[in-house]
């Protein structure tokens, strides 16, 4: 399951078609997502202490998780979410951007999405001594 719970996802068909709205809770079984304003169900609440008054809620109903893309943070727009590896962990990136949509590795996907050349090798030359000839100078001969 490519969604997870806080990430702002887009509802792409149904419906709902073209709302944004933030992922409040998944199942990943089912298949299933709970998205704020999307899908909302009318439920008859009973009153259940002499106090309580009898009422109609609305809440969120689940829908197929094939029916949401990830929004990414960056660059605002849907997407299918690529996988990278850092070490041995496996973080969501958006493909358009380099970005991480995982929150914990934000900082080092762009880090790893550019690569840097790397560095050039510099000799270091031994000193030569000051008593010692050259092979190659015959000043002296």
């Amino acid at each position: 399951m490519n969604v997870k719970i806080n990430d702002t996802v887009l509802v792409i068909t149904g419906k709902y078609a073209g709302r944004k709205g933030k992922v409040l809770a998944t199942s990943p079984k089912k298949g299933t997502v709970l998205v704020e304003g999307v899908n909302i169900n009318k439920k008859s609440k009973k009153a259940r202490k002499a106090n309580d008054v009898s009422k109609i809620v609305e809440q969120e109903g689940p829908i197929d998780v094939s029916n949401v893309m990830v929004v990414c943070d960056a660059c605002s727009a849907p997407v299918r979410v690529k996988y990278a590896f850092n070490g041995d962990k496996k973080y969501r990136v958006c493909p358009k951007c380099g970005a991480a949509l995982d929150k914990a590795y934000a900082g080092k996907a762009k880090s790893a999405a550019k690569k840097e050349e790397p560095k050039k090798r510099v000799r270091k030359r031994a000193k030569k001594e000051e008593g010692a000839p050259d092979s190659g100078d015959k000043a002296e001969e």
